[in-house]
């Protein structure tokens, strides 16, 4: 659980956030409806479905865009990033932000993304932020000690690219479709297995007696972990493709050689042979790379290396 836990830091961080928030609203909205059960149609008819779509919309697509409000924040706090003031006096701080900047005015960004530096060996870097216009790229304290200039660039103009790209916006919404079918399913489910194990109950109440009500609470909740995690690997599918996009925006920015020379860096600080040991869970927490094979190849957010370098060799200049 550990070793899992560092793959994807960021990652998991957004799905539980995103998690925490659609069971707070449905623990809210739980309590709602027992008591005014009229708000959500008629149970186990035609119409409570059509109440429960639109329900399961605005509660997916809302726990997923306040998982995205809080994006920067969280990433701050969990991470302990320090953000630079562009007018530090420290050289190779105000560098990296001249850099920062410097790709954000090629790719057209609207505001300047905040730049932060956090502690660690790690070499890693990321990029996040509710918008295009408030956004954070930070970096860690391996990165600037173990990559050169020209490999720190393609990893910068990466995740401007992300930026750029509309990245964080894009998986929000993959992610609030996800959150509204979970969500759906889960109600589904859990009120035809209560209705099953506590059995049918004639009445004109339209309310459910406490202890079937309380039986479809806990199922609703159980399916709504199940099917989470069974969307992150719908997350992450779609998230390995935009890092695809996100290199060749890189490589549009900083340069084919940048970019490969950035990955190829990456090869060689984390040797594949020494994954098996744990030794590449640093690099994979903040989604730079992505390990293939096994069942965790499936909630992996990066592509493998070596596929990420062989697309960018495959295009153009």
């Amino acid at each position: 659980m550990k070793k899992f836990f560092q793959m994807g830091k960021r990652f998991l961080l957004f799905i539980a956030v995103n998690l925490l928030v659609m069971i707070t609203l449905t623990i809210v909205f739980q309590i709602v409806l027992h008591f005014f059960p009229q708000l959500g149609g008629r149970r186990g008819t035609e119409g409570w479905l059509g109440y429960l779509a639109v329900f399961s919309l605005i509660m997916g697509f809302g726990g997923a865009f306040i998982s995205l409000a809080l994006s920067r924040v969280m990433a701050k706090w969990m991470m302990g990033v320090h953000v630079i003031d562009p007018q530090t006096s420290d050289s190779e701080q105000r560098e990296l932000v001249r850099m920062v900047h410097g790709y954000a005015q090629r790719a057209g960004l609207p505001a300047m993304p905040e730049v932060g530096i956090y502690e660690s060996p790690d070499v890693n870097a990321f990029a996040t932020g509710p918008s295009k216009s408030r956004s954070l790229v930070a970096v860690s304290t391996g990165l600037l000690h173990r990559m050169n200039r020209t490999e720190t660039e393609g990893v910068i103009a990466h995740e401007v690219a992300h930026i750029a790209n509309g990245d964080m916006v894009t998986m929000t919404l993959v992610q609030g479709v996800i959150n509204a079918f979970v969500i759906f399913l889960s109600r589904v489910l859990a009120f035809l297995a209560a209705q099953a194990l506590a059995g049918n109950r004639s009445s004109d109440d339209d309310r459910p007696s406490m202890g079937q009500a309380f039986l479809e609470f806990a199922l609703v909740i159980a399916f709504e972990i199940l099917f989470t995690l069974l969307g992150a690997i719908v997350v992450a599918w779609f998230s390995r493709k935009r890092e695809f996009r996100a290199d060749a925006g890189g490589m549009l920015l900083a340069g084919k050689a940048q970019m490969v020379g950035a990955l190829q860096a990456l090869q060689r600080i984390y040797d594949p042979q020494l994954a098996s040991e744990g030794a590449s869970s640093g690099l994979q927490a903040l989604k730079i790379s992505g390990k293939s094979g096994g069942l965790m190849a499936l909630f992996a957010t990066h592509p493998p290396l070596e596929e990420r370098i062989a697309h960018l060799e495959s295009l153009g200049r």
